[in-house]
């Protein structure tokens, strides 16, 4: 079906001649069909492929390439410019670059990693690439040279795709045989692609690799990808269309970078899949330009962080713009209750939270459009169709109504931890009740309390430390170092500090707040005791709050 639907695009076919008359899923917006109708075949229906040929780069582009000039993408450049690009020039570009990649050598399993803000060459090279059946494989543009260094050590591309500005930086992580190799992505680049043909024929089987996903900061000290095929497109559309409810003639709008899962897969590929109009950011993020960007756009649904809500609302600019909201949903974290307010005040409908992770995907939701949902504030929702989830007790029963457990996924015939912990209330909905484990959740970015202590150790005036997260009002949780220091603790040795940790890993992974002490609490088996500390942290919080 695949390869006939693609023969008849080429004969000028139309694409109603090659369907059936019932419903497809786009077409119902109910809790109530959702649960009647959502089905793996129903699915498929909405894409061309079959379960044995799939490419994401023909569902999101290349089928929506008519000639038309339609947009695909609204970038907001932190400098306040707007770019458009059509659905035809990334088609006729990332055709040309897998063109360009045959023609270099690359080979269909080879990783082609970029490290690129939302731009012209970021779709050319995330397409280009999947259509010969390499991997992609985005990379955040703050990374530093050791967190640089570790996802290339492990992903081992055979190109390294940035833009001048990152490319001293990206030279650091070659290794000594010489790879990956560097390509500045620039105009240069584009003209050097310009002599190949604007179309391309895909090499790619569903169950083939298709995209390396990091996670923002749980790396470890030798971080695994996510590796996701071609297929996965197929299920991630369950999260799209009830966790950010897109649906064809929507206006969309996802501020997360495209390098996390979130931006690329939730933000890029669900509404592009769709043929929805999308839209994201590009620079340093800055509040009031992304909400002049909703208005001038006259965005209807938005998929964002907790943060960028948060951020929007202390900017006190709210009433400078008009917005045309149907849609709204957010992840990463809680959003706390003044902010809802606002975003009521403001935006005139619910944020939806949707739960989920980049290894086991969206699994709770709140069905934005949906008017049979009562969107209940603090929320994770319910289940998405066909998704089982429980909250346990430290033996494997169910917890009742109000009592915290943890949060359990039924996944390959058995319950699985999300190492999160969960309570359920009356109705069947599920709340959140903070991490299982060591994972720090700040502005919306996912970090680890290990690998920032690791990279801390490394200078040279600290001889302990501890990393935990702590409450804070803007951020949901920032990043608070307890530090053994040989010389005297200063403010000039904070920033010392921080300065050393954002660069070496990321601009977001750094310690906000540094105390210096003496010793540090410890375990029998003299391992760092984070929860004495955290313990401690909340007790200040619990004492100020009763002054």
């Amino acid at each position: 079906m695949w390869q006939e639907r693609i023969n008849a695009e080429a004969r000028g076919a139309p694409a109603q001649d090659l369907g059936d008359a019932m419903p497809k899923l786009t077409e119902y917006t109910s809790y109530a069909d959702a649960q009647a109708h959502a089905s793996s075949a129903a699915l498929w229906e909405l894409f061309d492929g079959d379960r044995e040929h799939c490419n994401i780069a023909h569902e999101c582009i290349t089928r929506h390439a008519d000639g038309s000039g339609r947009a695909a993408v609204r970038i907001a450049h932190a400098d306040g410019a707007d770019e458009i690009l059509s659905f035809d020039t990334i088609a006729a570009g990332a055709a040309r670059f897998a063109h360009w990649l045959d023609a270099e050598g690359v080979k269909p399993g080879d990783r082609i990693a970029f490290m690129l803000e939302p731009s012209l060459p970021f779709y050319v090279c995330l397409f280009g690439a999947m259509q010969t059946g390499a991997i992609s494989v985005p990379l955040f543009t703050l990374f530093g040279p050791d967190a640089l260094k570790l996802r290339v050590g492990d992903c081992r591309p055979t190109l390294l795709i940035t833009n001048s500005e990152k490319a001293e930086l990206a030279r650091g992580a070659v290794n000594a045989d010489g790879n990956p190799r560097v390509v500045v992505a620039d105009d240069g680049l584009l003209d050097v692609i310009e002599k190949y043909p604007a179309t391309y024929t895909p090499k790619t089987k569903a169950n083939d690799m298709a995209v390396f996903q990091y996670t923002s900061g749980t790396t470890r000290e030798l971080p695994e990808a996510v590796k996701h095929s071609h297929r996965t497109l197929v299920t991630l559309m369950f999260a799209a269309l009830y966790g950010t409810g897109i649906r064809p003639g929507d206006d969309f709008f996802c501020p997360s970078s495209p390098a996390w899962g979130h931006g690329l897969w939730h933000g890029t590929l669900a509404p592009l899949a769709m043929g929805v109009t999308t839209g994201t950011f590009a620079g340093r993020f800055d509040p009031v330009r992304l909400m002049k960007a909703l208005s001038d756009y006259k965005i209807t649904n938005m998929s964002a962080a907790a943060t960028h809500y948060r951020m929007m609302k202390n900017s006190q600019r709210g009433d400078d713009f008009a917005f045309h909201f149907k849609k709204l949903s957010y992840t990463g974290e809680p959003i706390d209750p003044a902010t809802l307010e606002w975003i009521d005040q403001y935006f005139k409908v619910p944020a939806c939270s949707m739960y989920g992770t980049t290894e086991i995907g969206v699994v709770l939701v709140n069905y934005p459009g949906a008017t049979d949902f009562v969107v209940k504030p603090g929320s994770l929702g319910k289940a998405v169709p066909g998704q089982k989830l429980e909250v346990q007790r430290p033996d494997g029963t169910p917890s009742p109504a109000g009592e915290i457990g943890e949060l359990m996924l039924w996944r390959r015939d058995r319950w699985e931890t999300t190492k999160d912990r969960a309570r359920i209330d009356e109705d069947g909905y599920f709340y959140h009740c903070g991490r299982a484990d060591d994972v720090i959740i700040s502005a919306g970015w996912t970090m680890s309390a290990v690998e920032i202590e690791n990279t801390m150790l490394k200078h040279a005036n600290v001889l302990e430390c501890a990393v935990i997260g702590v409450a804070d009002e803007k951020r949901g949780q920032v990043v608070k170092a307890f530090v053994i220091a040989n010389c005297p603790g200063s403010d000039a040795l904070v920033k010392e500090l921080q300065d050393f940790t954002r660069e070496k890993l990321a601009q977001h992974e750094f310690p906000r707040i540094v105390e210096f002490v003496t010793d540090l609490p410890k375990t029998p088996a003299g391992k760092v005791h984070r929860k004495v500390l955290r313990d401690r942290e909340a007790a200040k919080v619990l004492q100020a709050s009763q002054v």
